[in-house]
């Protein structure tokens, strides 16, 4: 047989876990974990926020103002700003990543308990719920929804930007691209993009799934209209 660039599958089978740091799996790890970590820390603490900014309604706008200005700031010059206090790791990545997604989550929260009716409120409280029993039984899971619906973007967003980390060494499966830039060769940038848009298809998936199992009236109340 002629000598010739090996086809994508044969890359795939000399490069899915060479024992290097960046061999397709551990890039594809590190990709999960950069990932998911933002993703989980901006929930953790938008969460409080929201609440906050529903309690006192004057902390919203400036929040809101804050979380735009953030969520407006191009992410490489973000990575390349925080590299001379976190270095070159993964919280260079992690920590604008989280910022961008409470940009996301708390107007997400905040919309998600203003859409709970009024009277279902007063008649938590004429039941006799106390403001915790109300919140975690009755508002929160009506505003489950609309707080996954955010949570969904973020997913898809933080899962797209951490390839953008590869310019400064810390980009996951971006680590395909830019080796692929400085050597010519198509299966990288073939196998990055797969596996960055599988990746995100699934973290839908999961939350889309998540959503149904939390909202199954949703489910009934469709079922009772058709």
């Amino acid at each position: 047989m002629a000598d010739g660039p090996p086809s994508i599958w044969e890359w795939i089978g000399r490069n899915w876990d060479t024992g290097r740091v960046d061999s397709i799996k551990n890039l594809l790890i590190d990709h999960l974990t950069m990932s998911l970590v933002p993703i989980l820390f901006a929930l953790v603490v938008a969460l409080p926020l929201g609440l906050a900014c529903v309690r006192w309604r004057w902390l919203y706008q400036p929040t809101a103002g804050f979380m735009n200005v953030v969520y407006a700031l191009p992410s490489l010059p973000v990575f390349m700003l925080l590299i001379s206090v976190t270095g070159l790791s993964q919280a260079t990545v992690i920590i604008p990543l989280t910022f961008y997604g409470m940009a996301v989550l708390i107007p997400a929260v905040v919309d998600g308990l203003g859409s709970v009716p009024d009277h279902v409120r007063q008649s938590a409280v004429a039941m006799g719920f106390t403001p915790l029993r109300r919140l975690l039984a009755v508002e929160l899971p009506i505003a489950v929804p609309v707080v996954l619906a955010g949570l969904r973007v973020v997913a898809v967003s933080s899962i797209s930007l951490v390839s953008v980390g590869a310019l400064i060494g810390q980009g996951g499966l971006g680590g395909l691209f830019t080796r692929a830039y400085q050597n010519p060769f198509m299966p990288p940038v073939i196998v990055g993009i797969v596996l960055v848009v599988a990746l995100a298809l699934v973290a839908d998936g999961l939350l889309v799934l998540a959503q149904r199992l939390l909202t199954p009236w949703v489910r009934a109340r469709r079922g009772q209209g058709s």
